[in-house]
This record gives structure tokens, C-alpha cells and sequence, in this order.
């Protein structure tokens, strides 16, 4: 023979035609469809939407950490001015701390000083709140039952202004250091509560 084969012959090797059929079927086997690579890449395009969609860790924790505030809101007030509530800042409103005076230790008898000192312990004040007031009024007037501030008007020991608010106490407000002092321990009682908080916000603003 020339050695020329028919294509597609078997060749003449000893092979028998069924081991031939298996070939040709595990060949087939092996061949993609014409709709596996679609449908392949559309459950990769799904499994990928569906990891973008779960929540990060910290933004789920975020959501179970923050739930939604309950009950009315209601104002913060300090100084005299509005804060906003933790619900409208997103922050805790905390009260500044409460200043503290030097001691001044316990006044002369018949002072001015000493009738502060009775007022305040009838009160039910410390005498670490007298200590505030003492610091307090020196600051503002030195005792001075005359002071009066060219400026304002702000007049007397607790520099009423007007001075003449003070005759919701006595007519004799001008005068008497001790109808001064009633007035003046109100309106700290009324404002700020007590004379260190009144000599905190002095410290902070300078005035009370």
C-alpha cells in the first residue's frame, strides 16, 4: 500500500472502533452549549449586585446603635440662651461646671459682708456659696452701697440695673446695704441659682 488514508478512516493501529466511539463521546462532553456562557454570566452579575447590596458592618451597627430618639423635645437653656436638645445637634447638652471662690473666711460683724454671710446661710447655701458672692460683688462694686457705673446706671452692691429695681425691696434701696443684698440674692437665686453660678458666668463672660 502507498500509505495514504482515507480521512476520517481509523487507523490501522489495533484500535477497536468502540474505544473509538468512547473518545468521540467524551469530545462532546466537553463541548460548551450555545446558552451556558449567557446564563454563566448572568448568575455572576447577580451574585456581584447581591454582595454590593449587603450593608457594611459599621453602617449596620450604626443603625442598631442609633434608634429613633422618643418623647418631646425640650429645650436646654444656659445663660439665659437656648441650646438645642441632643435630638435637634446630635450631641449630649452637658452644664458647664460650677466655678469656685477663694475662702474668705467669716466677715466682720456689722459689715456688709456679714449680712450677706446670714442671708446666705438662711438660704440654705454653703459657705462655699459665700465665698462666690464675696468674689462676686467685689468684682462688681466692692461692697460699695453708692457704686454706681457711670456707663449703665448699674447701681449699688449688686449693680442693679436699673438701680431702682431694687425698691420691689425697700424704698430705702439706695442706702441700705441690707435691702441691696435681699435684692440681689433673689435675682441669683432666680438666674443662676445659686452665687457660684453666678461667679462662673461672670468668670465666662464677664458679667452676671
Amino acid at each position: 500500500m502507498s500509505g495514504y488514508r482515507r480521512r476520517g478512516a481509523p487507523h490501522e493501529t489495533g484500535v477497536e472502533p468502540e474505544f473509538r466511539g468512547d473518545l468521540a463521546l467524551a469530545d462532546q462532553r466537553h463541548v460548551r452549549s450555545r446558552w451556558s456562557l449567557p446564563v454563566f454570566a448572568s448568575l455572576v452579575s447577580m451574585a456581584f449586585v447581591g454582595v454590593a447590596a449587603i450593608p457594611s458592618p459599621s453602617t449596620a451597627q450604626a443603625e442598631v446603635e442609633a434608634p429613633a430618639a422618643q418623647g418631646p423635645v425640650q429645650s436646654v437653656t444656659a445663660d439665659g440662651e437656648r441650646i438645642a436638645p441632643a435630638r435637634e445637634t446630635g450631641y449630649t447638652v452637658t452644664e458647664p461646671p460650677k466655678a469656685t471662690a477663694p475662702a474668705s473666711g467669716i466677715p466682720d460683724p456689722g459689715t456688709a459682708q456679714a449680712i450677706a454671710y446670714e442671708l446666705v446661710l438662711a438660704r440654705g447655701w454653703s459657705p462655699g456659696e459665700y465665698d462666690c458672692l464675696v468674689a462676686l460683688w467685689t468684682r462688681e462694686s466692692h461692697w460699695n452701697v453708692y457704686a454706681e457705673n457711670p456707663h449703665s446706671g448699674a447701681y449699688g452692691i449688686p449693680q442693679a440695673l436699673p438701680g431702682d429695681k431694687m425698691a420691689s425691696v425697700g424704698a430705702d434701696w439706695r442706702t441700705n446695704p441690707k435691702t441691696q443684698i435681699v435684692w440681689g440674692l433673689g435675682y441669683i437665686a432666680g438666674r443662676y441659682e445659686t452665687p457660684c453660678g453666678a461667679w462662673a458666668h461672670s468668670e465666662r463672660k464677664g458679667w452676671y
